[in-house]
């Protein structure tokens, strides 16, 4: 039987920075509207697979306010990502469906501009999410779901050493209607202890 252990320590009202050499994850807030609301105007077409689609200004402020009422809620924390190479907010990404009494919390909500993309940005940014969630924080579990036709986001998360878990059939709307299967991938805590956390970092490019 696994041993149950305490609640995990994450305090929705602390600004959680997190950084490497390569980026910084910096709690979202409005005043990074101007940056986000640059890939909504330019660069529409990264938010294709994503069941929102904030891809003008009203439809960002809605993107930026639901986010900031998942922290109110204490259920979502989300971030920006400030690419140090490049000097300037790339994306942005989300812890979700947090569940501190279970210990399992979903990382998603996450794009990149397409500069930022292929560049070793999104694993800097998911073994900082991971180190942070695994160590300091005591999550147990990380989940990912993603389109299953969205063949560049499953193999990034597969990559991280993920493991396929199953698919969910039609449990999403995509923006243009159509209805979606979601493949959800999931990764433990003594899985990224054991092996992950090294095979991950010596994949990271800075």
């Amino acid at each position: 039987m696994n041993q149950v252990n305490s609640t995990p320590f994450f305090d929705f009202s602390q600004a959680y920075t997190l950084e490497n050499d390569r980026v910084q994850l910096i709690p979202l807030s409005e005043k990074y509207l101007p940056d986000l609301l640059y890939y909504a105007l330019n660069e529409s077409d990264i938010w294709h697979f994503s069941s929102d689609k904030p891809t003008d200004n009203a439809n960002m402020m809605l993107y930026v306010k639901a986010a900031l009422t998942m922290r109110k809620e204490k259920h979502g924390y989300a971030f920006v990502v400030w690419d140090k190479l490049e000097r300037k907010i790339v994306g942005s990404t989300r812890f979700y469906r947090m569940d501190l009494r279970n210990k399992v919390c979903a990382i998603g909500y996450t794009w990149y501009g397409k500069m930022a993309q292929g560049t070793g940005v999104n694993k800097n940014c998911k073994y900082l999410l991971f180190e942070f969630l695994f160590e300091k924080a005591q999550f147990e579990r990380v989940e990912f779901e993603a389109d299953s036709e969205n063949k560049r986001s499953l193999a990034a998360i597969k990559s991280l050493g993920c493991t396929l878990e199953g698919v969910l059939r039609k449990n999403k709307i995509r923006t243009d209607g159509t209805r979606r299967d979601s493949a959800v991938f999931g990764l433990l805590r003594e899985e990224w202890l054991q092996s992950a956390k090294e095979n991950l970092r010596a994949k990271l490019v800075k």
